[in-house]
């Protein structure tokens, strides 16, 4: 059967979906409530939610001045509909929003995951770091 997948940037009315594709990829590992999920997303430069129906089953988002580069985070796909193509759509929505705002996209990600980006035309340009932090 073939999934008619809506996608926009119109949020869930509830954030609970959102927190349960976070925990159905491992990602809650701070803890995080449906609602510091929603203001994690109202607070996104540029966020894109994908539905089935009413069931969220993907989003990615942007952080960004909207001016010099943005940071795509958060992209993911319940793992019931990857490798569908969601995941693709959603990179290429986002990066065309940042190119149409003349925004530099840039992201972080796992070293399993660069071909997928690299096929996106993204390429490793440098070593991130990351501080821990008491939460």
């Amino acid at each position: 059967m073939v999934k008619y997948i809506n996608y926009t940037t119109e949020p869930p009315n509830n954030f609970d979906q959102l927190l349960t594709l976070y925990e159905s990829l491992g990602w809650n590992s701070l803890k995080l409530t449906s609602n510091d999920l929603e203001r994690m997303c109202n607070q996104s430069w540029y966020a894109i939610y994908a539905f089935d129906e009413k069931q969220l089953v993907g989003m990615g988002r942007v952080i960004s001045d909207g001016v010099i580069t943005g940071v795509v985070c958060g992209l993911c796909v319940l793992p019931s509909y990857q490798s569908e193509g969601i995941g693709k759509k959603m990179v290429n929505r986002i990066t065309h929003h940042c190119e149409q705002n003349g925004v530099i996209p840039q992201l972080m990600c796992v070293e399993i995951l660069e071909p997928y980006y690299e096929i996106f035309g993204f390429k490793k340009f440098t070593i991130g770091m990351s501080k821990k932090i008491n939460r």
